[in-house]
C-alpha cells in the first residue's frame, strides 16, 4: 500500500496568536512525502532521511493511521523531500505534518478532505508543542490555493479568497530562527485589541492591509526592525508585505513585474532571497 502527497509553504497574512484567528496563503515550495504501510508496528516509523523522523512526522502518522482504521497494525515507511526551510516562518511544520498525513491516509487506501487533513495537523500540532493554536490557517494554506482565513480556536474555516492573477511572492530570510510559538503566546494574547484591525481586514478580503495591520502588531513584539526595508520593498512595488509566521521571513504580495525590482532591494550580503508564486494547484 502505497500513497503520495505534498504540501506547500505558507506566508502569513494574520497570525493567529494574538485573536485565534489566521490567515495565509500558500506559495510554490513543497515538502513531498511517499508513505508505504506494512503489517508492522505502528509506533516504528521508518524515514527517509533517517533524521526526518521527528516527533512531529512520528506523531503525524499515528493520528492518521487512527483516522482510517484504528483496529489495523500497521507500519509505515516515509520517504520526505523538503524544499521549505526549518523555524523561518514559512510554515515548515504544518506543511511536514499535513504531507504526512495526507499520504498515510492515501496509502490506506482513504482520501480525506483538505480540511480533514488540516484539522488532524492542528491537533497534531498542539500535542507535540510544535504549535500554540495549531495553525489551521497555515496546514490549510498548504493543502489549497487561495487566501484562507481560520479560527483556530474551533478549528473552523471562516472564508476564502482568490489573490490577483497578476501577483506572486518575494521572501527574504535573514540568518537566525524564531523562536517556538507556545513561548510567546501569553505576549501575543496581550494584543488581542491590536491584532483584531488585521482580522476584520482578512475578513473583508483586503489582504494587504491586513499583512501591513499584522506586521506593525508582531514586529513590535519580536522586535525586528524591518520599517525602512518595508518602505523601499513598497516603493519597488510590493501591494502588500509582512512578517510572515513569527519571521524572520519578511514577505511580499508582489504583481509579477514587479518581482526582479522588489528583488533587487533586497539585503544581499546575508540571509536568502527568491521569488516564489502563490500556489494555483498543491496535488498531487
Amino acid at each position: 500500500m502505497r500513497g503520495v502527497s505534498r504540501s506547500s509553504a505558507a506566508l502569513t497574512v494574520v497570525n493567529a496568536l494574538p485573536t485565534g484567528v489566521g490567515c495565509a496563503i500558500g506559495i510554490a515550495r513543497f515538502v513531498t512525502v511517499t508513505a508505504e504501510l506494512e503489517p508492522g508496528n505502528p509506533e516504528t516509523v521508518q524515514c527517509t532521511p533517517e533524521d526526518a523522523g521527528t516527533p512531529l512526522v512520528r506523531a503525524s502518522v499515528l493520528a492518521a493511521l487512527a483516522r482510517v482504521d484504528p483496529t489495523r497494525r500497521l507500519h509505515a515507511v516515509l520517504d520526505l523531500r523538503s524544499e521549505i526551510p526549518v523555524a523561518k516562518g514559512l510554515k515548515s511544520s504544518s506543511a511536514v505534518s499535513t504531507a504526512t498525513i495526507l499520504a498515510v491516509t492515501r496509502a490506506a487506501g482513504r482520501e480525506l478532505t483538505s480540511l480533514a487533513v488540516a484539522q488532524l495537523a492542528a491537533n497534531v500540532g498542539r500535542s507535540v508543542g510544535v504549535s500554540a493554536t495549531g495553525a489551521l490557517d497555515d496546514a490549510l494554506a498548504g493543502l489549497r490555493p487561495g487566501f484562507v482565513v481560520t479560527d483556530n480556536r474551533r478549528d473552523t474555516l471562516l472564508a476564502e479568497g482568490a489573490p490577483d492573477p497578476s501577483w506572486a511572492a518575494v521572501v527574504y530570510l535573514p540568518p537566525g530562527q524564531h523562536p517556538p510559538a507556545p513561548s510567546l503566546r501569553t505576549q501575543f494574547e496581550t494584543a488581542a485589541v491590536e491584532g483584531l484591525e488585521a482580522v476584520h481586514a482578512a475578513l473583508a478580503g483586503r489582504y494587504p492591509e491586513a499583512m501591513r495591520c499584522n506586521t506593525l502588531l508582531v514586529e513590535r513584539l519580536m522586535g525586528y526592525r524591518y520599517a525602512e526595508l518595508r518602505e523601499r520593498i513598497e516603493k519597488a512595488g510590493a501591494v502588500g508585505v509582512g512578517v510572515s509566521g513569527l519571521g524572520p521571513a519578511l514577505a511580499a504580495l508582489v504583481p509579477r513585474d514587479r518581482q526582479e525590482a522588489v528583488l533587487s532591494c533586497l539585503p544581499s550580503d546575508s540571509g536568502e532571497r527568491f521569488t516564489a508564486d502563490l500556489t494555483r494547484e498543491v496535488g498531487p
